[in-house]
């Protein structure tokens, strides 16, 4: 396949508007996941262009009744100088995503473990899924959590989303969204239960996205500051590169 790029990244949501500097995804299913309600620049704006995207996604989220506005901004470029002060001087967060891939055969062979089990959820174990969805959504509030039952719900209908549960010794304990594309299988969500932490489960879970279809290349964003990619590189993932982005949250509407 052709280099992958963060365009191969699945992103729940449409596309409500598109000119020359951006695009504008909108999620009315979920208003609350800012990875699907956000502006996406073409290019890496101005000052002046910033302020004038800012101030059109803002009015557009107040008439939704929602708090935040994101941007992301081009593949494989740094934020110049002007914008990044102006953006932490207007109380702006700064973050960025890293872009990984690999091969199933390039994944580390895993030593057997029988208190490892990871199914396919299907409706006699998607209630499982849920429940622990649920608990581990309930940190970015009841209502996202709420929100986020109607997207799995959305997602088991799907023909090209598969969800993974993982059970420790029977319990459910891990869980994973892999979006199967032509010619790629994207890793998405993956999560732990913070009590069955470091069992292996997490290495589980990848290993049967890996089992999916061999032929494909896996790929996956992970958050450039955060630890979960440093285990990624550890094996064997390929970096394609990086993308910035920045939010801000609103206390009121």
């Amino acid at each position: 396949m052709k280099q992958v790029t963060f365009e191969n990244i699945y992103t729940p949501a449409q596309i409500v508007l598109e000119n020359d500097l951006y695009k504008h995804f909108h999620f009315p299913e979920m208003l609350l996941r800012y990875d699907s309600n956000f502006i996406d620049f073409k290019k890496m704006p101005s000052i002046e262009e910033f302020m004038s995207a800012a101030s059109y996604l803002r009015e557009y989220h107040v008439k939704n009744g929602q708090k935040h506005v994101k941007f992301t901004f081009p593949e494989n470029e740094k934020l110049h100088a002007p914008l990044e002060e102006y953006l932490r001087s207007e109380e702006y967060s700064i973050g960025y995503l890293e872009l990984y891939s690999i091969n199933p055969s390039q994944f580390p062979e895993l030593d057997e473990k029988e208190d490892i089990e990871v199914k396919v959820v299907s409706d006699d174990n998607f209630e499982e899924f849920l429940a622990l969805q649920y608990k581990q959504d309930l940190q970015f509030g009841s209502e996202f959590a709420d929100q986020k039952v109607r997207l799995y719900k959305r997602y088991l209908q799907d023909s090209k989303i598969v969800q993974l549960l993982a059970y420790y010794k029977g319990v459910p304990a891990g869980t994973v969204n892999v979006i199967v594309e032509a010619e790629t299988v994207e890793i998405d969500d993956l999560a732990v239960s913070e009590a069955y932490q470091k069992r292996g489960i997490g290495s589980r879970l990848q290993k049967a996205v890996m089992n999916i279809d061999p032929t494909k290349l896996v790929i996956l964003v992970a958050d450039g500051e955060d630890t979960p990619r440093e285990m990624y590189q550890r094996q064997n993932y390929q970096y394609h590169g990086f993308k910035y982005n920045t939010q801000k949250v609103y206390e009121d509407k």
